[in-house]
């Protein structure tokens, strides 16, 4: 297998906008090649099978979506609240939804892994990975609530995150304003 790790991201971020823009049906080594602008084979010869290529963009997924260091940092020096937990929530959404492609591409993931029992574990294992790290992020910063208040933040938020970045219920409410109350209700106890 090849070994250049710069080739290989390369590979994989090509690979994501492939799956976002094709899907899976799409998402073949040949459309990964012709994305990067690479030599045909090259694709195949990073992730010699489509179970490695889509563990690859598993994998890749995490470290592209991964939060910035300073900005965790920075809200964890800052006073336990709610208010602090609807910050960090804003942080989320908006790190998600800057390159929605990417976003949409972890969805398509997601939807393929429930399909793939190979990916399921391997997407499934960096999943969690994010998770716990929100966990421990909400724990070390003293935030309200714990691991159930985050995974119903988490759940939530791929809602929000699913309607924003696909075909919409168009209900008009300001993204801002639904972050807001997603936090008061599931972590405040607010009505």
């Amino acid at each position: 297998m090849a070994r250049n790790p710069e080739r290989r991201k390369l590979l994989a971020d090509a690979g994501l906008r492939v799956l976002a823009a094709s899907g899976p049906r799409g998402l073949t080594h040949r459309a990964v090649d012709a994305e990067a602008g690479v030599p045909t084979g090259t694709a195949s010869n990073y992730f010699p099978s489509r179970a490695a290529l889509l563990a690859a963009l598993a994998e890749r997924i995490f470290e592209r979506m991964a939060p910035d260091a300073a900005v965790l940092a920075d809200l964890g020096r800052r006073e336990p609240s709610i208010a602090l937990v609807t910050e960090y929530l804003r942080y989320v959404v908006e790190r998600t939804t800057r390159e929605p492609d990417l976003t949409r591409a972890l969805f398509e993931l997601r939807l393929e892994a429930s399909r793939r029992p190979e990916l399921r574990q391997a997407l499934g294992d960096v999943l969690r990975r994010g998770y716990a790290d929100n966990v421990a992020f909400h724990v070390a910063a003293g935030l309200p609530g714990g691991a159930f208040e985050v995974s119903l933040l988490h759940y939530a938020v791929d809602g929000l995150l699913l309607d924003q970045l696909t075909t919409s219920i168009d209900a008009g409410f300001d993204i801002d304003q639904v972050v807001s109350a997603l936090v008061s209700r599931l972590v405040g106890g607010g009505g």
